[in-house]
Parts: structure tokens; sequence; C-alpha cells
């Protein structure tokens, strides 16, 4: 399993560097955003809605839920996806499409990172949501304009 990681990993690096993509594009990384606060029910505080209409949706400024603290690399976006509701408090409904856009990172043992992508959708909506995620950073928080916070039950 080591090996498939690290294999993965140089692959990654090198198609970093063959492309030219040695600087990272992303917009939004902030190393002293605090830390989240959970609920009780393990999903994250949001309160403040994004003002940025690319804030998730755009590669370049995604959800950035560094995880470093836990050993489940997809904790973070489980918490922040359960504390989101739609756009009239609708539940949500979401999986991992995929990983995409490889950048650098120095949060990396191998120096590079890729994005999650998410489709999130709710009963009524026309055409799912595509949120890009970044376990590697950290960056304050917010609800990605189009959805809500899920109210307490």
């Amino acid at each position: 399993m080591k090996f498939l990681k690290y294999s993965i990993g140089f692959i990654l690096v090198l198609l970093l560097f063959a492309c030219g993509a040695t600087k990272s594009t992303i917009k939004n990384i902030d190393d002293t955003a605090p830390v989240p606060m959970l609920k009780k029910n393990n999903s994250f505080v949001l309160t403040e809605q994004s003002q940025d209409p690319k804030y998730g949706y755009d590669q370049d400024y995604p959800i950035n839920i560094f995880y470093r603290s836990t050993s489940n690399d997809s904790i973070n976006q489980e918490r922040f996806l359960n504390a989101l509701a739609g756009p009239n408090g609708e539940k949500l409904f979401y999986k991992k499409l995929e990983s995409c856009c490889p950048f650098p990172t120095k949060q990396s043992e191998i120096g590079a990172g890729l994005l999650d992508v998410y489709q999130v959708n709710w009963v009524g909506c026309k055409r799912p949501l595509l949120l890009y995620f970044n376990i590697y950073e950290k960056g304050k928080l917010y609800i990605p304009m189009g959805l809500t916070a899920k109210k307490d039950e």
C-alpha cells in the first residue's frame, strides 16, 4: 500500500514539473485561519456566507479544510458538507467524484497535492453542484454561495 501511495506521489510530482506547474494557483490559502469548531453532531460550525462566487466552485478557490490533526483524510470534507443545506434548507446528498488538479504544497510528504471534487445536490436540485476541497492547506471556512447552513435539529 505504501508503495502505491509513493508511486502515485512520484507520478504527481513528475506531472507538476513536466507541465511547468511549479507554482500553486490556489488563491485563498490562509495559514492563520482558526481551527473550525465542531457541533455535537460532528459537523463544523459554519456561520459566514462567502461573498466570493468562486469560493468552493473553482479549483483556484477551493475549500481549504486542512486535516493534519486526524488520520482520516476525508473526515473534514464530511464535517463541512454535513454542516450545509440547500438554498431553502433542503437536506444535501453528496459523493466524491474524483481527485484532480495537482498543485505543489509543503504540507505533503511528496511535495504535491490534489483537490477532491464532490458532487452535491438535494431534492429538487436542477443541476448538481461541484465543490473543490483542499485537504493540505488551511483557510477560513465559509458557506458557499447558493447553499445555507444546516439548522440544528
